[in-house]
C-alpha cells in the first residue's frame, strides 16, 4: 500500500490537536508550502499562539486515511479536504453544528468515504468548492499578487456565491484573468496556490464562505478544548 508523505509544522503553543489537510501533491517541497500557507492564514483567522498541528497529506485519499489513523488510535484531530461539487441542501440544513460533512464525502463519487468509528461531523470540514473558492473573496490580494496583466474582468461576477461556483470555473476564471499578467505566469496549482493562501484575509473568506467559518469556528471550540 502506498503511504503518503506528510509533513507537520512546527508550531507555537500546545499543538495538541492535529489539521489534516488536503494538498501538497507528491512533493515535499510542495507540502512544506502548503503547510506554511494554512498556517499563516490561521495565524491572522485568530490562532497566533494556539496552533493545531498541520499535516499535508498530498492527496485528499491520504488526507482521509491519516486522519482515519490519527482518530483510531484515540487522537485529537479535524480533517479538511475539498468537496469537489456542490454540497446538497440536505447535508448543510440548520445551524453549521448539524451539517453533514461526512455525508457529503460518502455519498461524491470518487470519495465514498465512511465516516470512522469515534469521528464527528464537526471535525470534518470542506473547502466549497475548492481552495481556489476562498481566494475570490479577496480580490484586491489577488490584484496585488499578480499586479500588472491581472485582468479582474475575467473572474466570475461579484454577486455569485463563490461557494456555488464549480471547480472548473473558478480554476478558468484564473487562468483566464493571469494569462497576461507581466511579472507573473498563468495561475498553476503548484506554482501560486499556497503562496496566495498564506496572503488572502479569513476575515473576508468566512464572511463569504459558510462553510470556512464553519471550520473556523469549530477549529476553535476544538482548541479551547484540548
Amino acid at each position: 500500500m502506498v503511504k503518503s508523505k506528510t509533513t507537520q509544522s512546527g508550531n507555537s503553543g500546545n499543538p495538541s490537536v492535529t489539521l489534516f489537510v488536503e494538498g501538497g501533491g507528491d512533493s515535499s517541497a510542495l507540502q512544506i508550502e502548503c503547510r506554511k500557507g494554512f498556517r499563516e492564514f490561521l495565524e491572522k483567522a485568530g490562532f497566533k499562539g494556539k496552533m493545531p498541528r498541520i499535516t499535508a497529506c498530498g492527496g485528499r485519499a491520504f488526507a482521509y486515511k491519516d486522519y482515519c489513523t490519527a482518530i483510531a488510535n484515540g487522537e485529537s484531530s479535524v480533517l479538511l479536504v475539498d468537496s469537489e461539487a456542490t454540497v446538497a441542501k440536505a447535508c448543510q440544513q440548520g445551524i453549521p453544528t448539524t451539517w453533514l460533512p461526512w455525508a457529503h464525502l460518502k455519498q461524491r463519487q470518487g470519495d465514498g468515504w465512511d465516516k470512522p468509528e469515534g469521528g464527528q461531523d464537526t471535525d470534518c470540514h470542506l473547502m466549497v468548492q475548492v481552495m481556489e473558492s476562498w481566494f475570490l473573496a479577496d480580490r484586491e490580494m489577488l490584484i496585488a499578487f499578480f499586479n500588472n496583466g491581472f485582468k479582474e474582468g475575467q473572474l466570475p461576477a461579484i454577486s455569485r456565491p463563490i461557494e456555488s461556483l464549480p471547480k472548473a470555473d473558478v480554476y478558468a476564471a484564473l487562468q483566464k484573468a493571469t494569462a497576461d499578467c507581466k511579472t507573473k505566469v498563468k495561475y498553476g496549482k503548484g506554482e501560486h496556490s499556497f503562496k496566495i493562501l498564506a496572503k488572502i484575509d479569513p476575515v473576508k473568506v468566512i464572511a463569504l464562505s459558510p462553510w470556512a467559518r464553519r471550520f473556523v469556528d469549530e477549529l476553535k471550540k476544538k482548541m479551547d478544548a484540548n
